[in-house]
């Protein structure tokens, strides 16, 4: 009974300071969201990173060695060698076929070069694979797989989508005003999006055969790349092991990577990022606690007198604490609700727009995050009206009477 009644009061004050205490609960919907959001978006991106790279779990890549680590220490090298000595040889090839039989073996070349398209200019990458290497991790979704004709190429879904390219565009590679100029390249068909992927990035990218890509830029047998694809992916490590005997045994050669590290380097990043920018958000919580402790403050002032009156007949110190822990708790609980329901609106629109899908979104890994804003939300309230609560319940009922 002392409960409901103490409850009332604490409602009642809400309700003569609506705005105040209003804009009090403002801070803490705001505190909630920044926090809930950010984290919600951080979940959705690490488990779509996570399953991108999950499907390149049966994918060794051997790299030239660059220095920075070495043997399978160092990170995943890609693209184009930062130098004319760094390559994988024709000599190291054989022996990665010799240790990784009966797995598939697929030696890469790459070049990132100057692109023509129509009136248009851009950059792409251009990956030399052999004829029958393309079709065994490679798709597409119109037009032909197999390059039949030397000048034939595969592109991306991303460049496809960004220059309009159709099945018979017609596409010049390299520098107009260069020694060797351009050479033209018919597209044979348009790949699959593949999105972030650990052994090759197609989205932007031509695919050529290795004999034209040879013929343009030369370096026939020096491979900027090699990629393993494992039948058992339990044989990853003795197969990764095997390479780094052989080819490191006396100096760092080359770098051996799977997609394991690179998820794990990636996933912790993403984590770091979305931490500092919680811990940004959660300044917003800050600024909320100062204003309901500001709040209660002065409710404490405003009504010492009523205090004073409750203490007077008989009201225990511990019965004026509650009340008071009551507005804050209200105002934490209202403030929560409506953080929550908001961050769950916004936090799909901030994953659709940032991740560029929801299918993780409603998951327990992403939607955890909405009651552990809540919860803090509340908690963060309680707190700040613990100190005005106290003093409010050891005001001397005597000298309250007597405030003015």
């Amino acid at each position: 009974m002392i409960g409901d009644f103490i409850f009332d009061l604490a409602m009642r004050n809400i309700r003569i300071n609506f705005l105040r205490s209003l804009l009090a609960a403002i801070g803490i919907v705001i505190g909630v969201i920044a926090i809930t959001a950010v984290g919600i978006m951080g979940a959705n991106m690490t488990l779509s990173v996570t399953e991108t790279l999950s499907a390149n779990s049966d994918t060794i890549k051997v790299s030239p060695y660059s220095g920075g680590g070495g043997g399978m220490m160092g990170p995943p090298q890609g693209g184009s060698s930062s130098s004319d000595d760094e390559y994988i040889t024709s000599t190291q090839l054989r022996t990665i076929r010799q240790i990784a039989t009966p797995n598939t073996v697929i030696p890469v070349y790459s070049e990132s070069d100057t692109i023509y398209i129509g009136g248009d200019e851009g950059r792409a990458s251009i990956y030399g694979l052999a004829k029958s290497d393309i079709s065994s991790f490679l798709s597409v979704t119109s037009g032909v797989i197999d390059l039949q004709s030397t000048n034939g190429a595969l592109v991306g879904a991303t460049l496809a989508e960004r220059y309009g390219l159709k099945i018979g565009s017609r596409i010049k590679i390299g520098d107009e005003d260069g020694d060797s100029g351009t050479k033209t390249v018919k597209v044979s068909g348009i790949l699959e999006e593949r999105g972030m992927t650990f052994d090759i990035n197609t989205d932007n990218a031509i695919i050529v055969t290795d004999r034209w890509f040879t013929t343009v830029y030369g370096g026939e047998g020096e491979y900027d790349e090699v990629i393993i694809k494992v039948k058992d992916i339990n044989d990853i490590e003795a197969l990764k092991t095997a390479i780094d005997d052989q080819l490191n045994r006396k100096d760092d050669e080359v770098t051996i990577s799977d997609a394991s590290r690179m998820l794990d380097s990636i996933t912790s990043s993403l984590q770091t990022i979305i931490s500092m920018m919680q811990g940004i958000g959660a300044i917003s919580l800050l600024v909320a606690s100062v204003s309901i402790f500001n709040v209660m403050m002065m409710s404490v002032t405003e009504r010492i007198r009523e205090i004073g009156i409750l203490r007077s007949i008989g009201t225990r110190r511990k019965v004026v604490l509650k009340m008071f822990l009551y507005e804050a708790s209200i105002i934490g609980v209202v403030g929560a609700i409506i953080g929550g329901v908001m961050s769950f609106i916004l936090g799909y629109i901030v994953v659709l727009s940032m991740v560029g899908t929801t299918a993780y979104f409603f998951t327990i890994d992403s939607l955890i995050y909405v009651p552990y804003g809540m919860f803090i939300g509340v908690i963060i309230c309680v707190i700040s009206g613990l100190y005005p609560a106290w003093r409010a319940s050891t005001i001397d009922p005597i000298k309250a009477l007597t405030a003015e």
